[in-house]
């Protein structure tokens, strides 16, 4: 299956049923009266967050979701039926943006939400709610509103417990397939991943969520490379694992380039929990990776983990430490003190 994060789409809610101009006719009845009813409500369009589904690709071969118009009023005071609702479904993590791209309409960021993107045309009024006492036979009937109708544009940010960031090449690709059953692609050029990946990664009787995102090159925040366009789905991972290419001529450098784009991307990134890891350790010698992990730990000002995706050197004990840091996180949110979490 594609992976899609952006779409745009056209939704347009029911229009509102006409009232209907209708009068008594019964038996030994002697006088009648008006007795038109009214339209019926117009469908809405609403959006579903739903689980199951992790991309927009479903919008790439559908763009256009209109709900049913009201029927329109009968006689004997029948009112139209209500028009039937259009429910567009969309993977948790979904924004809802106005046709500028910019203003924010809705985050959809749980299972069930729901918010109505289009409401429906209210209906007309039949003659007989136009009767007065000095009006006893009005022939009025007004039709009914029109629905609404916009461009609206769907942008997913992919909600995992952690995200593993780096320069391209960095292993972070071999690294998910290594802790989980995901198996992205792995090769040995630049900007092997083109999209998001998510990994379900089990410690002991516990799991959490891991995501690989595209690798990131000096200037990505003003487009180079695969540019910013996958930074946003970092902001919705709660820990960040900084993954550096131990064979590397500038580790420290490598560091700096990475921290550099999400500083300057603005946003929360800047302030995740972080945790920094020496990879490809495996293709090191000894002195070198000791060499590399102090000039790495200067860079940062925290701790350095020394860790091999391929021979699968020191993930045990790293992914034990991630599973902490998430689990830390997910308290200092409920205390709603996650400004001053650091793992």
């Amino acid at each position: 299956m594609k992976f899609l994060d952006e779409a745009k789409i056209y939704v347009k809610s029911g229009d509102g049923g006409g009232g209907c101009v209708s009068f008594r006719r019964e038996k030994f009845i002697e006088f009648g009266g008006p007795n038109g009813g009214d339209g019926g409500r117009g469908g809405d369009v609403v959006v579903e967050c739903v689980t199951g589904l992790n991309t927009l690709i479903d919008f790439r071969y559908r763009q256009h979701f209109k709900a049913k118009r009201g029927n329109h009023g009968m006689g004997k005071d029948r009112t139209g039926a209500r028009g039937a609702d259009v429910v567009i479904r969309v993977p948790v993590g979904t924004q809802i943006l106005d046709e500028d791209k910019e203003t924010l309409i809705a985050d959809l960021t749980e299972e069930g939400q729901r918010m109505v993107l289009a409401r429906g045309g209210d209906g007309g009024h039949g003659n007989a709610h136009f009767k007065t006492a000095t009006n006893r036979a009005p022939r009025r009937a007004d039709p009914g509103w029109p629905g609404e109708e916009r461009w609206v544009w769907l942008r997913l940010k992919l909600i995992a417990d952690a995200g593993l960031v780096g320069l391209p090449n960095a292993g972070k690709s071999t690294f998910l397939s290594a802790v989980s059953r995901a198996r992205p692609k792995v090769a040995d050029y630049p900007f092997t991943t083109l999209h998001p990946n998510l990994g379900v990664v089990y410690v002991d009787d516990r799991e959490f969520v891991l995501a690989d995102i595209p690798g990131l090159i000096e200037g990505a925040h003003e487009g180079a490379g695969l540019g910013d366009r996958f930074l946003g789905h970092v902001e919705r991972c709660g820990v960040l694992l900084h993954l550096v290419d131990g064979t590397g001529d500038d580790v420290a450098g490598a560091y700096r380039t990475v921290r550099h784009e999400m500083e300057a991307y603005g946003g929360v990134l800047a302030g995740k929990p972080e945790i920094v890891a020496l990879n490809k350790c495996d293709a090191l010698a000894e002195a070198d990776v000791e060499a590399k992990r102090a000039e790495l730990a200067a860079a940062c000002g925290a701790p350095v983990r020394v860790i091999s995706g391929v021979a699968r050197t020191g993930l045990d004990a790293l992914l034990h430490e991630i599973l902490a840091a998430v689990d830390a996180r997910a308290a200092h949110e409920d205390a709603g003190t996650v400004a001053e979490f650091r793992p």
